[in-house]
C-alpha cells in the first residue's frame, strides 16, 4: 500500500519540527511540493534526494508518484484545510496518509488580529467560482475567512461586494503570513479598491450592518419590463411557486422564461445555496431600450443576489449540457414550445426533479396536464391562486418518475 506523509509548513521556514517529522525527512529520499515549499525545504533534504514538483495538470504528479511506496510531501499550513492531502484522499483513496499539520492562513491571520474564529465561515475561492462565498454573504453570516488566489483578489472581493450592495463589511487582509515580510491591515471596502495587496493573501469579513433579506418582495420594488406591471410574477404567486418547488432539498433551479427575473432573485435570496440559471428567449427591445439579461442584472444588484446565470435564447436549441443539470424548474414562459420544454427537461432531470408551472387559461392549464403526463412526469399538485382583481393562476407541479425518452409526436 502506497503511503504518504504530508508535512505543513509555514513561510518562512523556520519551523522547528517535532522529532518523528525530522526523522521521516533524513530517512526518506522521495520529496513533493509546490516550488515554494522546494525553495523554503531544500536546505534540510537529505543528500540523493527525488523531488516531485506538484505543478498542473495533477494527472502527471500522481504519475510520478506510482513509482515510489512512500512520498514525503510538504504544503501550506494544515493540508487538510482545502490543501493536499485532500487531493490525495479523493485520487488515492486506499492509500495510506500521515498529515502533520500547522497553522492555516485564516487561523493565523485570527492571531494576528486576536479575533476569536470559532464562529467563521470559511470559503475558499483559490481555483473556485463564487457560488460558496455568495451564499455566505446572502445568508449574512458575522464572520467569513476567505482563501483567495491571483483572481479572486481582495480588491475584486471587494468590488463584487459593493456591486451587490453589501458595504457592511471590514476586511481584513494577511499577506505573506508566517514570512518576515507579512503586512496586516484593516480597511472599509471602498479603501479596498484603491489599494495593492502582496500575494498570498488571505482575507476575514466581519460584518458591521446588515443588509436587508425580505421574504416575499413586492412587485413594484423591482424594476419592470418598461414600467409594466403585469408582466412580473405577482408576490403572493411567487412565493406559492417557490414553496411547491421544494428548494430546501434542491441543488440547481432554471427558470424558464425568466423575464424580470423575479422568481429567480426571490429564489436566490432565500435559498442562497441554489445554483441558479435562468433562460429568456429574447433581449427585448422597447423604444430603443434593451431588456433581458440587463433586466435580471439590475435586479441582482437591487437585492443583493449575485451569481443567477441569465441565458438568452430559445430554450429549445441551446446546448444545455454547460449549464448544471436541474432537479428543480420553474416555466414561466414557454413561447408555444411547451411541450417541447417538457420533452427536454424528461430527458435530463434526475428521479424526483421537480417541475412548476403557472397557468393563466384553461388551455395552458390542459396542455400541461397533458404533456407532463406524456413526457414521463407525474401531476402531484395543483392550486389554484387569485390575488386582487387580477385573473385566477393554477399553479401545478409535476415530478420526474424516471429518465424517460418520450415518444415524438
Amino acid at each position: 500500500m502506497k503511503k504518504f506523509y504530508i508535512i505543513g509548513i509555514d513561510d518562512n521556514g523556520q519551523r522547528e519540527f517535532q522529532a518523528e517529522v525530522r526523522e521521516i525527512i533524513t530517512t526518506h529520499r522521495v520529496f513533493s511540493g509546490g516550488k515554494r515549499h522546494y525553495e523554503l525545504m531544500r536546505d534540510r533534504l537529505p543528500e540523493q534526494y527525488v523531488w516531485i514538483d506538484i505543478t498542473v495538470p495533477l494527472e502527471e504528479v500522481f504519475e510520478k508518484y506510482a513509482a515510489y511506496c512512500e512520498v514525503v510531501v510538504f504544503a501550506s499550513g494544515d493540508p487538510l484545510f482545502f490543501g493536499f492531502a485532500n487531493t490525495v484522499k479523493s485520487r488515492l483513496p486506499e492509500a495510506e496518509i500521515q498529515v502533520f499539520p500547522w497553522f492555516n492562513s485564516l487561523q493565523m491571520l485570527a492571531h494576528r488580529l486576536v479575533i476569536p474564529y470559532q464562529d467563521m465561515e470559511v470559503v475558499s475561492l483559490t481555483g473556485r467560482p463564487w457560488h460558496e462565498f455568495d451564499r455566505a454573504l446572502i445568508a449574512g453570516k458575522e464572520k467569513i475567512g476567505v482563501l483567495t488566489d491571483r483572481q479572486h483578489t481582495p480588491v475584486a472581493i471587494a468590488g463584487r461586494m459593493l456591486e451587490y450592495g453589501y458595504a457592511g463589511y471590514r476586511m481584513h487582509i494577511g499577506e505573506m503570513l508566517g514570512n518576515v515580510t507579512e503586512r496586516v491591515r484593516t480597511m472599509e471596502l471602498s479603501e479596498v479598491l484603491r489599494s495593492d495587496f502582496a500575494f498570498p493573501n488571505c482575507l476575514m469579513l466581519e460584518r458591521t450592518g446588515l443588509r436587508s433579506r425580505p421574504f416575499g418582495i413586492p412587485e413594484n420594488r423591482f424594476h419592470l419590463l418598461d414600467g409594466r406591471a403585469k408582466m412580473i410574477t405577482k408576490m403572493p404567486v411567487r412565493l406559492l411557486t417557490l414553496s411547491m418547488l421544494d428548494l430546501h432539498n434542491r441543488h440547481s433551479f432554471w427558470d424558464i422564461g425568466f423575464c424580470t427575473g423575479s422568481v429567480s432573485v426571490e429564489a436566490k435570496l432565500q435559498f442562497p445555496h441554489l445554483h441558479i440559471t435562468a433562460f429568456e428567449v429574447r433581449e427585448r427591445r422597447i423604444y430603443r431600450k434593451r431588456f433581458g439579461a440587463e433586466l435580471l442584472e439590475k435586479n441582482s444588484r437591487k437585492f443583493g443576489t449575485p451569481g443567477i446565470t441569465g441565458v438568452i435564447g430559445d430554450f429549445t436549441e441551446a446546448d444545455l449540457s454547460v449549464y448544471p443539470v436541474p432537479d428543480a424548474v420553474f416555466i414561466g414562459g414557454h413561447g408555444g414550445k411547451l411541450a417541447r420544454i417538457l420533452t427536454i427537461l424528461a430527458g435530463i432531470m434526475p428521479v424526483g426533479g421537480i417541475v412548476v408551472f403557472n397557468s393563466v387559461s384553461e388551455e395552458s392549464l390542459n396542455l400541461f396536464r397533458q404533456e407532463a403526463v406524456r413526457s414521463g412526469f407525474r401531476l402531484t399538485d395543483e392550486c389554484r391562486i387569485a390575488v386582487d382583481d387580477h385573473n385566477p393562476i393554477t399553479v401545478l407541479k409535476a415530478c420526474a418518475e424516471s429518465y424517460f425518452k418520450p415518444i415524438q409526436a
